[in-house]
């Protein structure tokens, strides 16, 4: 049963970004609650017909200084901070004329996409909101008896909690109040961090790290999910440069994060081109152009490169961008863009493109955090790559100069796919990849099957190679790869049925190479 619901009579809306707030508005009102506003958010309530008291009918004072004094007003804080059930704060509210106000709907000037997007310092600093971070503030100290709302995505469920119970209950209340302070704190801490930026002679390092900001995201992995970018060091997120397109999601940030950490073991490559979907790659190839690296990684599996995040190695030209946006993607990620490619990708205005530098030694370093109950689990990156020499040729066929490259770049990829991962690869490019099943045999299959469905051409099948990201702990695991014709694998060996597994591959007559190094990655 919910307890300590507080009905809601009186609502404060003041929005920057009005994403559903005329519908929002207009269903508080049918629930009889009276709307108090400001400024261009009453005027948009009033011209699709929502009744609203303007905010000067409440502070009796108008707007000044251009906007930037409204809501700091004794009668705006005395409505908001006036606490449940205390007689001295009833006795004040009459006193004064004061009405309390017992949901308050506000988020803030858009500081980061400002500062992102605008280098005039005039500009920048108008959109540090003051009235917005204070009314939040207040309304959550409050949160006893104000709902605070800053998310628009918290909408609909605010309404279905008024329509079945008239107000929220406490519970509801603080946790909103967590969310409105987290935003604040965040806000805050972003403005100090460009401030920071700015001042050569500071001691801000002393109160925060000036290398370190934190970006809210619209939502996590799904709408359900509050999620942020914690910015740390110099490189990573902090040096990107997204050149055009919409904000980066949780789910881009994700994926790009993947496709960098796979793209760094090949920059001092020939061009080379990947494709990333879920954190996954579903191709990779390497060529003389990344025109032909591009287009060899997509033959691997074009129906799950659809909303991909691409990542070159190279600059992308003009040919190169023309082919890319004949498909739908999310992000395309590279170093360098030419200008013919860039106006071709601005047809695109949705397409988000990243232009990044090279992962610097410090970031590879990083540890790897996962939250576990009661604790995390820390752990270094795997930034190991396997050159020729550390290979131990295992049968009695051994690989040719071509399978052995071949063998590295599989192994290389197979890397970054997630655990069981099996990886097949003809002439420096991906036909097949295997990843996230329960069992190595299934993982093989699921590659074959994907050669079939996109590739189609017998000539890629003789003469393949194989990679997985551990050892094979039966024989059965090479049958698949053997009948599809494999000639060469790669694998890190250690299995107490190594012995079988070798035999299996000399009947048939193939190399196999051990790594002694595994790259599982769950």
């Amino acid at each position: 049963m919910a307890k300590n619901i507080i009905r809601i009579k009186r609502a404060l809306i003041s929005v920057f970004d009005k994403t559903n707030i005329v519908e929002f508005a207009s269903q508080l009102h049918s629930l009889g609650i009276e709307i108090i506003s400001t400024g261009g958010t009453s005027k948009l309530l009033l011209e699709n017909k929502v009744p609203v008291v303007n905010i000067e009918d409440i502070t009796k004072f108008p707007e000044i200084l251009g906007g930037r004094v409204k809501t700091l007003h004794p009668n705006i804080y005395g409505g908001i901070l006036s606490r449940l059930n205390n007689d001295e704060d009833s006795k004040a509210l009459q006193n004064h004329n004061m009405t309390e106000i017992d949901l308050v709907v506000v988020n803030l000037y858009p500081f980061q996409k400002t500062m992102e997007s605008n280098n005039s310092i005039q500009e920048i600093v108008e959109n540090i909101d003051i009235g917005g971070p204070s009314m939040i503030r207040a309304s959550a100290k409050n949160y006893e008896r104000v709902t605070i709302v800053t998310n628009s995505e918290k909408y609909s469920q605010i309404i279905a909690q008024i329509q079945k119970q008239g107000g929220l209950d406490l519970e509801e209340r603080m946790k909103l109040a967590a969310e409105a302070f987290a935003l604040t704190s965040s806000y805050d801490n972003i403005i100090s961090n460009w401030f920071g930026s700015r001042v050569k002679d500071t001691n801000l390092n002393n109160l925060n790290n000036k290398n370190s900001s934190e970006k809210l995201l619209r939502y996590g992995e799904n709408p359900h999910q509050s999620a942020s970018l914690k910015i740390t060091g110099e490189n990573g997120f902090g040096s990107i440069e997204q050149l055009q397109g919409k904000e980066l999601s949780y789910n881009n940030i994700n994926d790009i994060d993947a496709a960098m950490q796979l793209i760094n073991d090949f920059f001092q490559d020939r061009p080379t081109f990947a494709i990333i979907k879920h954190a996954n790659p579903c191709g990779v190839a390497q060529k003389d152009t990344i025109l032909d690296a591009y287009l060899s990684a997509l033959s691997c599996d074009p129906t799950s490169a659809f909303g991909g995040i691409l990542i070159s190695n190279s600059t992308i030209d003009e040919e190169t961008a023309t082919e890319i946006t004949k498909i739908f993607s999310e992000v395309v990620i590279a170093p360098n863009f030419t200008e013919k490619s860039i106006e071709i990708f601005n047809k695109k205005k949705n397409l988000r493109i990243i232009k990044y530098n090279n992962i610097s030694d410090n970031d590879l370093d990083t540890k790897l955090i996962k939250s576990v109950y009661g604790g995390y689990l820390i752990q270094d990156r795997d930034t190991h790559i396997v050159e020729k020499e550390q290979l131990k040729i295992v049968t009695n066929s051994l690989p040719t100069e071509s399978e052995l490259n071949d063998l590295i770049f599989a192994f290389k990829i197979v890397k970054h796919v997630k655990s069981n991962a099996i990886v097949y690869v003809k002439n420096m490019q991906t036909i097949g990849i295997g990843a996230g099943q329960t069992s190595r045999v299934d993982s093989s299959k699921i590659a074959i099957q994907k050669f079939h469905e996109n590739i189609h051409d017998d000539k890629f099948r003789d003469g393949c190679v194989i990679a997985s990201d551990a050892f094979f702990p039966f024989s059965d695991g090479l049958d698949a790869a053997i009948e599809f014709g494999v000639k060469s694998v790669i694998q890190p060996g250690g299995s107490i049925r190594d012995e079988e597994v070798i035999e299996t591959a000399n009947k048939a007559k193939i190399s196999m190479v051990f790594t002694g190094i595994r790259h599982f990655k769950h």
